[in-house]
């Protein structure tokens, strides 16, 4: 499907499209427009990141402005609203007016009224909702970007409620989720009453495996020699082995600390692989990084970068990130090591490999080192490959010994959801993955499917008394996932909106 054939958008808006070369739509975007997206349809949309999430939900708001509405646009990171809400002003030649919102919880957002466009955090919607906020009235189109985080144990039940409370007050609300890794699409689509597109395709191959000992193991079976060498240093290896193919390459780390200590090592080598301009380049952005602020990090990250290196966290200024993402995006920087926000949707070119170092993150509810979900780790490997540059795109853990890398092969898999049952009813709002996947039969997707159900593990019941405050639920075969039993007390706490065709459901 052509872009010129979408109806419903403002004047303009196509041809402007086109002179940035997106002439033709990808197929998951013309599933969503012939699901009527445009048309003011709520729809889900389960597609691969790079596959074109965001021109889709561009296409629902810039509609439902144009037929005299206001859209609202809800992120899971401030760092991201900040991206989106720059990225969405190029639209405003176009007589729309953006607006941006993350903090204070005590303002009711007057200041908003007069934006067409509203890019804002759950817990910042939340509170406008309890604010009395006179604008949402006039919302016609919400768009839930990163949706599988309604599963989240922190940001689940508020981006949860949040939905129900929207759609229980604006009638006929049109409500857009976005995943690339959400497991069961299709229960998400039937809270929401929503058409689904749920799509494998991406612009590129992806490949994914783990690499242990002095080689990657792929998930189709075939192996390829990677020697650490005499560093030992798997990190070290696979830089050089990517800079040797010209690419670049996206490492996940635990933590801010850790990406800034990264990216000093892996300064030592890039720097043997970067030209003459590029140095030239990448002397200029550093001295930017320098005028930006005189703080240490800021000192340690221009260092980096005059080496082909750089770290990204949200400790960074804005005008920090925007500068290592334009760099990377032309590959003059080499290496990114990056916290898991890149992964969370943070706009930056898509590398030609993307490595998750360390695997495993502290928990304290735990009292240890936790492996990574499935959904988390297919966050972060969707990253990788960059349209009309790369070939594909490799995604690899990283594992230090034998039996850490049966579990990395575990986490490679697809992600599946888990059933989050309560009483004899489930909810379908439970977008948590599981490893390993329990051996139960698959489910017939709904509508626009495009891939094969998922399987699902049934996770026991919450131990704590209904109504006594956050939960958990343990999955029959991991202990690794947990379930929103917060999400669903806090939705049960009152009547479930008749709107809600699978709210949940009390049994007070």
């Amino acid at each position: 499907m052509r872009v010129a054939d979408v109806s419903g958008l403002p004047e303009g808006v196509a041809d402007y499209l086109q002179s940035e070369g997106i002439e033709e739509l990808y197929p998951p975007q013309g599933e969503a427009v012939e699901a009527g997206v445009a048309e003011g349809e709520s729809l889900v949309a389960s597609v691969p990141t790079a596959s074109g999430k965001t021109l889709i939900a561009e296409l629902a708001m810039l509609s439902a402005v144009e037929r005299g509405g206001t859209a609202l646009y809800i992120v899971p990171l401030r760092a991201l609203a900040g991206e989106k809400a720059t990225e969405f002003e190029e639209f405003e030649q176009f007589g729309l007016s953006v607006g941006v919102s993350t903090g204070n919880y005590q303002d009711d957002g007057s200041r908003l009224a007069d934006n067409d466009v509203i890019v804002a955090t759950s817990e910042k919607v939340d509170s406008l909702v309890r604010n009395g906020a006179g604008w949402i009235d006039d919302l016609s189109c919400v768009v839930a970007d990163e949706v599988h985080l309604v599963d989240d144990e922190n940001r689940g039940p508020t981006l949860e409620v949040t939905l129900a409370k929207l759609r229980q007050r604006v009638r006929n609300l049109q409500v857009v989720a976005l995943s690339a890794t959400v497991g069961n699409a299709d229960e998400i689509a039937d809270w929401l009453d929503a058409e689904l597109v749920d799509s494998e395709w991406r612009p590129i191959d992806l490949r994914t495996g783990v690499h242990y000992g002095q080689a990657v193991h792929y998930d189709d079976g075939t192996q390829e020699e990677l020697s650490t060498g005499r560093s030992d240093s798997q990190t070290a290896a696979i830089v050089e082995d990517t800079l040797q193919d010209e690419g670049s390459t996206l490492v996940f780390v635990n933590s801010r600390r850790n990406a800034e200590a990264a990216a000093r090592r892996l300064a030592d080598v890039t720097t043997n692989g970067i030209t003459d301009d590029e140095r030239e380049r990448l002397q200029s952005v550093a001295d930017e990084i320098r005028g930006v602020s005189d703080t240490e990090t800021s000192e340690d990250l221009a260092d980096a970068v005059e080496k082909g290196a750089a770290f990204h966290h949200a400790g960074l200024a804005r005008e920090h990130r925007e500068l290592v993402e334009d760099a990377f995006r032309d590959r003059a920087i080499k290496v990114v090591s990056a916290t898991p926000t890149l992964a969370a949707g943070v706009n930056t070119a898509e590398p030609a490999g993307s490595w998750v170092r360390d695997w495993q993150r502290y928990d304290g509810t735990a009292g240890g080192m936790q492996p990574l979900s499935v959904l988390e780790v297919h966050q972060m490997f969707g990253r990788a490959g960059r349209p009309g540059r790369d070939p594909y795109g490799e995604a690899v853990l990283l594992a230090s010994s034998h039996d850490n890398s049966r579990s990395c092969s575990t986490a490679t898999s697809t992600p599946t959801p888990s059933r989050c049952g309560r009483n004899s009813r489930p909810s379908p709002r439970c977008a948590r993955t599981c490893w390993p996947p329990s051996p139960r039969g698959s489910r017939r997707r709904r509508r626009r499917s495009t891939s094969s159900s998922g399987r699902r593990c049934t996770p026991r019941r919450p131990t704590t008394p209904r109504g006594s405050g956050t939960s958990r639920g343990t999955c029959s075969r991991t202990s690794t996932a947990t379930s929103s039993w917060s999400a669903r007390t806090a939705c049960c706490a009152r009547p479930a909106p008749a709107t809600l065709s699978a709210g949940c459901t009390s049994t007070r």
